[in-house]
């Protein structure tokens, strides 16, 4: 059990923090349909979670009444919900299996080029040329290649041209074109990206890399300019990343450790997302 983190918020101050962080949540639940008494319940059950799992007292065993203390709930409450399993769905393998493929292809210096574009890639060997069907084979052998094309093609990921040569989408490095993997992305990076803010404010000295540069009051015309460059940018970096860590994972002896960089670039009205609690605009 880790040590108790500090109260970096009082809870005024936190109430006025979350009323903007969870303005989109908020946004998204009811764009989705799940309304009040709902999302209410959702957080009953993970405010027991998290009591339960993160602030046990060291060498005792968590109980309701002290889960009911921590959180307001009733006892009888924290009793009937501990024992329901909170699960959080994984992607689905088809999925998981085209991330890495795509990943390969991007990092794989016999399929992209030094900056880490996508070559275009035979559909089948015939000279010993690297092809679509030794990309997919690198990455798994659960399922032929033709298989892995054809779905992509439905999707819209790869286009074959005349000359049977296989091309990646340019779609997938500008947005993510598939609704399921979609809507996993959003939830693992917004929860790591959360999850890493957190700690940085809880922990003594803050572990996680996370700056960003924002400017205010700026024209319109600027704003997509530094969006546009930004995201050129930002792309250059994720590819160089991917690469490095597709060739090193090679001689990686495997581990517990999961690692993720990740990059957000927003430009818009003021009026559209709302003043930050604290800050004044220069």
């Amino acid at each position: 059990m880790k040590q108790r983190p500090k109260a970096p918020f009082s809870e005024a101050a936190l109430q006025r923090t979350l009323l903007r962080v969870l303005r989109p949540i908020v946004r998204l639940c009811l764009a989705s349909g799940l309304n009040f008494v709902a999302f209410s319940a959702l957080m009953r059950r993970l405010f027991i979670d998290v009591a339960e799992k993160d602030f046990a007292l060291k060498d005792k065993k968590q109980t309701d009444s002290r889960i009911s203390l921590l959180t307001g709930i009733h006892r009888k409450d924290v009793s009937r919900l501990r024992t329901s399993e909170l699960t959080v769905e994984s992607l689905p393998a088809p999925a998981s299996r085209t991330s890495r493929i795509i990943a390969r292809w991007l990092a794989d210096p016999r399929a992209c080029d030094e900056a880490g574009i996508a070559k275009a890639l035979p559909r089948v060997s015939s000279d010993g040329e690297f092809s679509f069907e030794g990309l997919v084979a690198a990455v798994t052998r659960d399922v032929h290649p033709r298989a892995v094309l054809d779905e992509w093609v439905d999707r819209g990921l790869a286009i074959v041209d005349d000359q049977d040569r296989v091309h990646l989408s340019a779609s997938l490095l500008i947005s993510n074109t598939d609704a399921e993997a979609q809507r996993h992305y959003f939830t693992r990076n917004l929860h790591d990206h959360a999850a890493a803010a957190v700690e940085n404010i809880l922990a003594d000295a803050p572990p996680f890399f996370e700056r960003a540069v924002h400017y205010n009051n700026i024209s319109e015309a600027l704003a997509k300019r530094l969006d546009n460059a930004s995201r050129e940018e930002a792309m250059a970096m994720l590819l160089r990343l991917n690469r490095l860590a597709n060739q090193a994972i090679e001689g990686d002896p495997g581990g517990d450790r999961r690692w993720i960089a990740g990059v957000y670039v927003m430009q818009a009205q003021d009026s559209q997302i709302g003043p930050v609690a604290g800050e004044v605009d220069e």
